[in-house]
């Protein structure tokens, strides 16, 4: 299966583009748990390209009701990217060293369960939580510093992508 480059800049520009309103092409899941990990699944479409229609395990959006669970659950979308040997984006989880704008974030509480995904759309050298700055939905925000998240989580993962598969 062939691999191609994922389109960081794309991805950012619909971060961008998409981070204080919604797109009417998806459903907004704001009133269902949050709209974060369905917003960051649309910036890595806008870079990837290509989606996964594997039943159940895929990542891929038709409408509300045709959809993936790791289109806009946070760990599914996780699993998804760091299991993924087939079509669509695959990734690994990373130090904060090695993210890049094009890239995720998510964020948990102590018992291991992480509730948000924030797309990560601008990041310094070297990469701290004051300067890798996210887009996100549910509490719109573009160009937003991690470190505001401070105290509001104890756990924190960063995942980078590697490519797509088509």
């Amino acid at each position: 299966m062939p691999e191609y480059a994922y389109n960081r800049e794309a991805a950012v520009q619909y971060a961008h583009a998409w981070a204080y309103q919604r797109n009417p092409r998806y459903y907004n899941f704001d009133k269902l748990g949050g709209d974060c990990t369905n917003f960051a699944s649309q910036c890595i479409f806008a870079g990837a390209g290509v989606m996964n229609f594997t039943p159940t395990y895929g990542w891929y959006y038709t409408n509300s009701n045709n959809r993936s669970p790791s289109w806009s659950g946070v760990p599914f979308l996780y699993t998804f990217v760091t299991n993924n040997r087939g079509h669509g984006p695959f990734a690994v989880q990373a130090p904060m060293a090695s993210v890049e704008p094009g890239d995720f974030v998510q964020l948990g509480h102590g018992d291991g369960r992480f509730f948000h995904s924030p797309f990560i759309v601008s990041v310094g050298s070297p990469a701290t939580k004051q300067n890798i700055l996210i887009a996100t939905h549910t509490y719109d925000r573009d160009y937003y510093p991690l470190a505001a998240y401070d105290g509001r989580y104890e756990l924190i993962r960063f995942v980078h992508i590697l490519g797509v598969r088509a």
